[in-house]
C-alpha cells in the first residue's frame, strides 16, 4: 500500500484505492491509502504547527529545497513519465513533457522565493514611513485534478512553499501515483515534518474535510464547475481564501483568410491531443463560411487518422479516456449531438490490443451554439464545428458561453487578430496557436464560470499565496 504522508510519517489506512491503467485495466499500478476526515485533521494540525518555523526560515532554504525537487524530477523524468502515462493515459511523450514541466515550475519558484518584494513609501504625514510586505497566507489546502497529475500539483505546491506556507494536498483519486512520487521526492529533498502533507482519497470525504477544517486558511482547487461552486460556498462560511480553476468550452475561430494548414493543425492539437482532457481544449470550432468546407474536409481526414492506442506505444498519438465513467459520459454526448441534429464523425468506442477506454476523436458537424453539446463541457475528444458568416458573428458566438478560460483565432489579418484579442471574453487568448498549451512563468486563468479568485502561475501566484501587510512607523 502507498501511504499518506502526515507530519513527516507515512501512515496507512483501512481502505485503499485501486490505481489501474486506463489503457489496460488488468494492469494494477498499485493500492493507495484512502484517507479520512481524521487524517485531514492530523494533517491540518501538523501543517499549523510547522507554519511558524517554515515561514521564518531564510528564503534561501526554501529556494534550495525547490531546486532540489526540480533536479530530482528531471533525473527521474522517464520513470515518472511512464507512471503518469500508465495511470492517466496520455502518451509517453506528453507524460514525459509534463514531468519536465513540473520540474521547470519548481525551478521557477525556487527563484521566486528569493524575489519576494515589497514597497517602502513616504507617508502623507511628516516623519512617518510606510512599508508594504508580503507574508504567507498560512496553511493552504490543495485539491488537484486527474488530467495533469504532476504539473498541476507542482504549480500549486511550488508557490505555496516558496512563499512560506505549509500545505495539505489531496490529489485526484483516479491518479494518486504521480502525486505520491512527488511526496517521496519532497521527503528525500528534506522538507521539514508537517510542511507538506499528502492525504489521498475521495473528494467527498477528504476534500470536504479540508474545506471545512478551521486550521486551513486557503483552498486552491482545480476541477469541475459543480464541485468548485459548492466548495466556494462552503469556504465562504469559514472565510477562507479561495482560488478555483474549473471548466471551459473554449472557442477557436477560423477566418476565411487563415492559413488552412496552420488552422487545421491548431484545431487538431487543441481539440484532440491529451484525449481532449484539458480544460483549455478547443471544443467549439467556429469557422467562417468561405473556408468552412475545405477546413472540415482536412480536419475530418486528420482527426480520423489519429492513432488511438496504448500510450506507451511510440506510434500512439491519442491515449485512452481516463476511466469507464468518463468514457460513458463522452459517448452520451456523442449521442446527444446526433439527437440535436449534428452530423457526427467518429466518436465511437474502440477496441484496443488490451481492454481499455479507447475512443475515436469526434467531430460534430453542422452544429449550432445553442446545442447542449456545444455549450456543456464534455472533457473528451469531441469538438463542435459551427459555421458563421463573418468576424462579428464569430466573435459573438465565441463569447456566447458561461465559460471564459481560453480562446483562439486563426487569421492572417492583423486587424482581426488585435480586435479578437481585445474583445474576447477569456482569460487567455491565442492567435494562430492551439487554445491549449501555456507557459509556466505567466498567469493562467479565466473569467466567468471558468475561474474564481487570483491567477495561478508566474509572479501572479503571489497574489493568492501571500497576504499583504502595511506597516507604519513614526521616526520622531
Amino acid at each position: 500500500m502507498k501511504k499518506n504522508l502526515i507530519a513527516g510519517e507515512w501512515l496507512g489506512a483501512s481502505d485503499v484505492t485501486e490505481n489501474r491503467n486506463p489503457s489496460d485495466i488488468s494492469d494494477l499500478i498499485g493500492l493507495y491509502a484512502r484517507g479520512t476526515a481524521d487524517d485531514v485533521d492530523k494533517a491540518a494540525n501538523a501543517a499549523r504547527a510547522a507554519l511558524p518555523g517554515w515561514a521564518a526560515v531564510s528564503p534561501q532554504v526554501r529556494a534550495d529545497l525547490l531546486e532540489t525537487v526540480a533536479q530530482q524530477l528531471l533525473a527521474r523524468a522517464e520513470e515518472i513519465g511512464t507512471l503518469l502515462a500508465r495511470e492517466e493515459g496520455k502518451t509517453l511523450a506528453e507524460a514525459r513533457g509534463e514531468t519536465i514541466r513540473a520540474a521547470q515550475i519548481f525551478r521557477f519558484f525556487a527563484g521566486e522565493a528569493l524575489r519576494i518584494s515589497g514597497d517602502a513609501v513616504n507617508s502623507v504625514r511628516p516623519g512617518i514611513s510606510v512599508e508594504v510586505t508580503r507574508e504567507p497566507v498560512g496553511v493552504v489546502g490543495l485539491i488537484t485534478p486527474w488530467n495533469f497529475p504532476i504539473a498541476i500539483p507542482a504549480w500549486k505546491l511550488a508557490p505555496a512553499l516558496a512563499y512560506g506556507n505549509t500545505v495539505v494536498m489531496k490529489p485526484a483519486e483516479l491518479t494518486p501515483g504521480s502525486a505520491h512520487v512527488l511526496a517521496e521526492i519532497l521527503q528525500s529533498a528534506g522538507v521539514p515534518n508537517g510542511v507538506f502533507n499528502l492525504v489521498m482519497g475521495r473528494g467527498s470525504v477528504v476534500g470536504d474535510a479540508m474545506v471545512k477544517h478551521p486550521e486551513i486558511d486557503a483552498i486552491s482547487f482545480t476541477g469541475s464547475v459543480p464541485v468548485g461552486r459548492a466548495l466556494a460556498v462552503e469556504a465562504a462560511r469559514g472565510l477562507k481564501k479561495v482560488q478555483l480553476e474549473m471548466g471551459g468550452k473554449n472557442p477557436m475561430v477560423v477566418l476565411d483568410d487563415a492559413d488552412l494548414d496552420v488552422a487545421v493543425e491548431a484545431c487538431l492539437n487543441g481539440a484532440f491531443y491529451s484525449t481532449g482532457q484539458r480544460c483549455t481544449a478547443s471544443s467549439r470550432l467556429i469557422v467562417q463560411a468561405g473556408i468552412h468546407d475545405a477546413f472540415v474536409e482536412q480536419l475530418t481526414a486528420h482527426s480520423q487518422a489519429l492513432r488511438v492506442g496504448n500510450p506507451l506505444d511510440a506510434n500512439t498519438q491519442i491515449g485512452p479516456v481516463v476511466s469507464e465513467g468518463q468514457l460513458q459520459n463522452n459517448l452520451a454526448y456523442v449521442e446527444l449531438a446526433r439527437a440535436e441534429g449534428a452530423e457526427v464523425i467518429g466518436g465511437e468506442r474502440l477496441n484496443g490490443e488490451t481492454e481499455g477506454y479507447f475512443q475515436r476523436p469526434a467531430l460534430f458537424l453542422n452544429a449550432t451554439n445553442a446545442m447542449r453539446s456545444s455549450r456543456e463541457e464534455i472533457f473528451g475528444p469531441c469538438a463542435s464545428v459551427i459555421k458563421v458568416e463573418d468576424f462579428d458573428e464569430a466573435l459573438t458566438v465565441a463569447n456566447d458561453t458561461e465559460f471564459g478560460l481560453s480562446s483562439g483565432i486563426c487569421t492572417t489579418s492583423l486587424r482581426h487578430a488585435r480586435e479578437f484579442r481585445r474583445r474576447s471574453a477569456a482569460g487567455m487568448v491565442m492567435v494562430n496557436l492551439p487554445t491549449a498549451g501555456v507557459d509556466y512563468h505567466v498567469p493562467f486563468g479565466g473569467r466567468k464560470g471558468s475561474s474564481y479568485g487570483q491567477r495561478e502561475q508566474g509572479r501572479y501566484a503571489a497574489e493568492f499565496y501571500t497576504a499583504v501587510k502595511t506597516a507604519y512607523e513614526f521616526a520622531g
